[in-house]
């Protein structure tokens, strides 16, 4: 088992991770909304007071914040960096830059350019990584199943081909792999064919408990299955990054699965995660070396790109809620429902960042700790 860095390592490599993603999904809203002729007042990299920065002849002040964890772009018309309308009248040169005048639609697109700039982030690494490394693929057959598994149990064989698992197809090796880790203790219909003739079979799957390099243990779903072969492919040049797209997409996809099973209750909240969590694993990826932090990095980015599209106010998904609405009813939502959504999604983050903190701190063995100093 390896040990944990210290703690300097932990906090220096996350702020490697972090900071420049939150940079380019700043600079993607920044970008969109000088294409269509917005100005900015502040591009601030983190909150709170500003620790230094600098004005560009533009006027638009960029910052560093106090706290690293987030940024924001204030626009010219924005009341915050939540971008609120500000009610103050403004000159008519502000007017022609106002973001909150422009059509519904590139506001759309510039809300859009934040987390679609850390989807494209993760597609560049990966297509990086199966230029120079190749792309794992393995064909979703049987290559042999592991005694008193449930693959054995339920008679699956070797050369048998998983054609799907659920209500999810499986193309390769490692669409089965990721489909079932999200599953434990589940049962789903496996569709195979074997000798020429499709059949399906209900298959109950197991929950395992996985320990990495490092003690942490996490729940997942396992089959009981070996690949026939696993191999390294470099895909063609000009199908790279279409192929870094699909397996973004199908990363993107599996958060969304988890998430979806943490809300619907087939997965325990304790699985949650969050800034301290994510700092550990920086910070052990970096230890482990450049190809494993900069995989993590990619993750990451997913994730930040991910989480901003969820439909909460105060993110950037509740934002194009918004101007879908607005776009359908053919005029904004009152500046008052606008207000009480924004107070409900600032209280639904701080209590998701305290929830998160006080799993993270568990995850860390501290309440353990704690139980075991009172008893």
């Amino acid at each position: 088992m390896l040990s944990q860095p210290p703690v300097w390592f932990i906090l220096v490599a996350f702020l490697c991770a972090l900071g420049p993603l939150v940079f380019l999904h700043e600079l993607g809203h920044y970008w969109a909304g000088r294409l269509f002729g917005v100005g900015a007042e502040h591009f601030s990299i983190g909150f709170g007071p500003e620790l230094f920065g600098w004005t560009d002849k533009r006027g638009t002040r960029w910052k560093v914040g106090l706290l690293p964890l987030g940024g924001y772009v204030r626009f010219t018309g924005d009341a915050d960096a939540t971008s609120r309308p500000d009610s103050a009248p403004l000159s008519e040169t502000d007017r022609a830059r106002s973001f909150h005048l422009k059509p519904v639609w590139q506001r759309f697109l510039i809300v859009l350019a934040g987390p679609a700039a850390n989807f494209a982030i993760a597609i560049l690494i990966f297509s990086a990584f199966f230029v120079t490394l190749g792309m794992p693929h393995s064909p979703p057959v049987v290559g042999r199943t592991l005694p008193n598994s449930t693959a054995f149990k339920i008679g699956l064989q070797p050369g048998d081909r998983i054609l799907s698992i659920g209500d999810r197809t499986t193309d390769s090796f490692e669409d089965i792999r990721r489909t079932v880790a999200l599953r434990a203790g589940q049962t789903l219909n496996i569709r195979f064919v074997r000798n020429g003739s499709e059949q399906v079979l209900p298959a109950p799957i197991a929950s395992f408990e996985m320990k990495d390099e490092f003690g942490q243990t996490a729940r997942i779903g396992l089959l009981g299955i070996v690949p026939a072969d696993r191999e390294w492919v470099r895909p063609p040049l000009l199908s790279v990054i279409p192929q870094a797209t699909r397996f973004t997409f199908e990363i993107t996809r599996s958060m969304a699965d988890g998430l979806g099973q943490i809300i619907g209750g087939q997965r325990s909240v304790k699985e949650l995660g969050g800034t301290l969590k994510m700092a550990q694993m920086a910070g052990q990826q970096a230890s482990l070396g450049f190809f494993e932090f900069i995989q993590l990095v990619a993750l990451f980015s997913i994730n930040l790109g991910f989480i901003n599209l969820l439909p909460v106010p105060m993110l950037d998904g509740g934002h194009l809620f918004f101007y879908l609405v607005e776009a359908v009813r053919r005029k904004p939502v009152s500046e008052r429902a606008q207000e009480w959504a924004f107070r409900g999604g600032l209280a639904l983050i701080l209590a998701l960042v305290m929830f998160t903190t006080f799993n993270d701190l568990g995850s860390f063995g501290l309440w353990a700790r704690l139980g075991g100093l009172m008893g």
